[in-house]
């Protein structure tokens, strides 16, 4: 137990103020895009024509929405959370204050059991604590690298991934074209052909849903809670040892990388010039908006077509978030640089130091809207009408995010992730 004793959570005194702001930002910014999963059919992230309404082309506000947070917020936000989990990594891990390996892995294995609760209890398959928790395992071997390996080894990485997305997409345009093929020749019997095609129907099956079957899943998502966690355990197992292992883990590590690398050249502190971060804002901006609108035109000309929808099968797809998350990271920062922006950025920070608190209470949200535990709302409204519940909830987080750091040292999370960790209660509320 000595490594209980002598290790210290981080002192309220030693936040980094900036770093609190963008996670806040970060957070509010990823239920614009979760929101879809959560208040609709699982398929509609990917089928921007998924819509009660029959389509987008019955009610066109349903594709400027869509097109707008594909552009804007798709990827960035996850992005540049993921960064600020990267300097954490390095906050946690270096220094005169660092916390030895034990302490370390058993923060992150705690931090996977909240995940695990998110997928499993709070029905959100599409949680992303589990994939920080498991690439934090990984990250802590590079606590002590300089920037400039911890960049390269982030480009390697993005490399090799785009690489594998890259021939993912060849592979499932060969196995389309076979699947038209046996379609059109019932007696095709070619080997490989079938084989491809086999792979093809299997993608297709777990990202498109046949005409007329839409139901099917909404209707067990309204379900009662037992009938309704036996879907969804199916769907978060397929999400963990699918999904995270092909993509989302090195989704994550590319951007972890990128974030301590930051962290350690001194940017996300907020303390290099304004010029510096209106550059950064101006070429992030930039390249993102040329990349991720191109992307969105691919779709479009498409008729929707999945290859062209599911964004990772772009070998852009990685530069455009990129660009958009820098282009955010610059105009935040700048924000932060600013005497007049100190309400918004203290209401931020908030959100931010409450980070845990806040992403399961979206879960929370999202179990009582939509699922039969409350109003059985999936399915039921159409993508524009997801949003102005996003901005309510928004403007929950930002008042009582505030209100409660007020009262108490740690949001209720925080403190049980603390207590967890440390094996030790932490005084909760503040002194009066």
């Amino acid at each position: 137990m000595i490594g209980l004793a002598t290790t210290q959570p981080v002192r309220e005194s030693d936040r980094i103020l900036s770093l609190d702001v963008l996670r806040g930002f970060a957070l509010l910014g990823i239920l614009l895009l979760n929101i879809v999963g959560m208040g609709m059919h699982s398929a509609s992230y990917f089928s921007p024509d998924l819509d009660p309404t029959d389509g987008i082309g019955e009610l066109p506000i349903n594709l400027a929405v869509w097109a707008t947070i594909d552009v804007l917020f798709e990827g960035a936000m996850r992005a540049l959370f993921s960064m600020l989990f990267g300097a954490s990594i390095v906050l946690l891990a270096t220094g005169p204050s660092a916390r030895g390996a034990a302490m370390f892995y058993r923060r992150n294995a705690w931090l996977l059991a909240f995940g695990l609760v998110d997928a499993y209890i709070l029905f959100w398959t599409g949680d992303i604590l589990v994939t920080y928790a498991l690439a934090g395992f990984v990250l802590f071997r590079f606590r002590n690298a300089s920037p400039r390996k911890l960049l390269i080894s982030a480009l390697v990485v993005l490399v090799l991934h785009t690489g594998f997305l890259v021939g993912f997409k060849y592979s499932l345009e060969i196995g389309q074209q076979a699947a038209i093929e046996i379609a059109s020749n019932p007696e095709f019997s070619e080997p490989a052909a079938l084989e491809m095609a086999e792979a093809w129907y299997g993608f297709k099956s777990d990202y498109l849903v046949p005409a007329g079957t839409e139901e099917v899943e909404l209707k067990q998502r309204r379900a009662s809670y037992p009938n309704a966690f036996l879907f969804n355990a199916g769907k978060a197992t397929e999400m963990i040892f699918s999904a995270i292992p092909t993509i989302l883990f090195w989704d994550a590590l590319i951007m972890m990388l990128i974030g301590m690398a930051l962290f350690k050249q001194s940017i996300l502190d907020a303390s290099k010039s304004t010029k510096f971060y209106v550059k950064l804002m101006i070429i992030g901006f930039g390249t993102g908006l040329v990349i991720n609108s191109w992307e969105v035109l691919l779709a479009a000309r498409s008729g929707f077509q999945l290859l062209e929808t599911y964004p990772y099968l772009h070998w852009t797809y990685h530069l455009g978030r990129l660009g958009m998350a820098f282009g955010w990271l610059g105009l935040i920062l700048y924000v932060c640089q600013k005497s007049y922006w100190s309400r918004a950025r203290h209401a931020l920070a908030a959100v931010g130091r409450m980070a845990l608190s806040n992403y399961l209470m979206h879960s929370v949200f999202a179990l009582v809207l939509f699922t039969g535990v409350g109003f059985a709302l999936v399915g039921e409204l159409d993508r524009w009408m997801l949003y102005p519940i996003v901005a309510t909830i928004w403007i929950i987080q930002l008042i009582v995010s505030p209100w409660w750091l007020s009262r108490f040292q740690f949001g209720p999370c925080e403190w049980l992730w603390r207590s967890l960790s440390y094996g030790r209660i932490p005084a909760l509320r503040r002194a009066p």
